[in-house]
């Protein structure tokens, strides 16, 4: 199995490595527009050799696309035309619509396998790549119907040797989903973090004073900018009506305080506690 990664970034890099490990890939390509990346990815074993576009995928079996989401849909449509029926194409991006609408119409659409990891860090680069970040993660396989019996299976493989567990929806169903149960987290951590900053102007006293409980709520807002903006830009729909129902709700406490209904107060509280439920319930997962 020969594969070329396009972005030998934190994804691309961590399946790369886990790869590896398995002894799934016998050769791994790394394109990127980044000749930092590519070096560190060449010298962390990340990729055995560096290759442009189109050396990468008329040298491989499997080709991933692991860039940004809007580089991805500008991207996706040019890798198809290059390869031939016998390979295959996926991507890992975080949106799945605007993705899969790029390529409903190519010819060697039954090729490409609309595919997410659901992982993820604020860090970035091939040196925070992770063999083992992907284990007991789920893997999402969007659109399925509209791809080619073998190239699923080179991607339920590959989700195997990631040591993931597989599920399946369409594309705009996981963009729903994604935008309640990640991309609004990264908003309210962006916008916590700007609180904080613009309210809190002594830099020593947030560093001593904050709380692990504060640093795991803004973690994500170290997440960069190249890769959130075009997300919420693909999926902004979705996006938009998480955040006037998180707004809402913000709402309510705001309105218990200024009220001094501490009972509702509490009420509020005790009901978003029932998501430790469901979060520490591992048949759910």
């Amino acid at each position: 199995m020969k594969i070329s990664i396009i972005g030998v970034g934190l994804i691309g890099g961590s399946i790369a490595l886990k790869l590896k490990e398995k002894k799934w890939a016998d050769f791994i390509y790394g394109i990127d527009h980044s000749i930092d990346n590519l070096q560190d990815a060449l010298a962390l074993d990340i990729i055995d050799a560096k290759a442009d576009l189109k050396y990468g995928i008329n040298n491989s079996d499997l080709i991933i696309i692991a860039i940004p989401v809007d580089a991805a849909r500008k991207i996706l449509p040019k890798v198809l035309d290059l390869i031939s029926d016998s390979q295959t194409v996926m991507d890992v991006g975080s949106t799945k619509s605007g993705i899969v609408e790029s390529v409903k119409n190519h010819p060697k659409r039954s090729r490409f396998v609309a595919f997410h990891p659901m992982w993820g860090t604020e860090n970035n680069g091939p040196k925070s790549a992770t063999a083992n970040s992907f284990s007991g993660k789920a893997g999402v396989i969007c659109n399925s119907e509209f791809s080619a019996e073998d190239a699923l299976n080179i991607v339920r493989n590959l989700a195997e040797n990631l040591d993931m567990h597989l599920m399946y929806m369409d594309a705009e169903a996981h963009d729903i989903h994604t935008a309640y149960i990640s991309h609004i987290s990264h908003i309210t951590s962006y916008a916590l973090a700007n609180t904080v900053l613009e309210k809190e102007k002594e830099e020593e006293t947030i560093f001593q004073l904050a709380s692990s409980g504060f640093s795991s709520t803004v973690r994500l807002a170290k997440s960069h900018p190249e890769m959130w903006v075009p997300i919420f830009k693909q999926n902004k729909e979705n996006v938009l009506d998480v955040l006037n129902e998180h707004i809402f709700q913000l709402r309510k406490f705001k309105s218990a305080l200024e009220k001094e209904n501490y009972e509702y107060l509490g009420e509020l509280i005790e009901n978003a506690n029932k998501i430790r439920q469901i979060l520490d319930n591992p048949r759910i997962l």
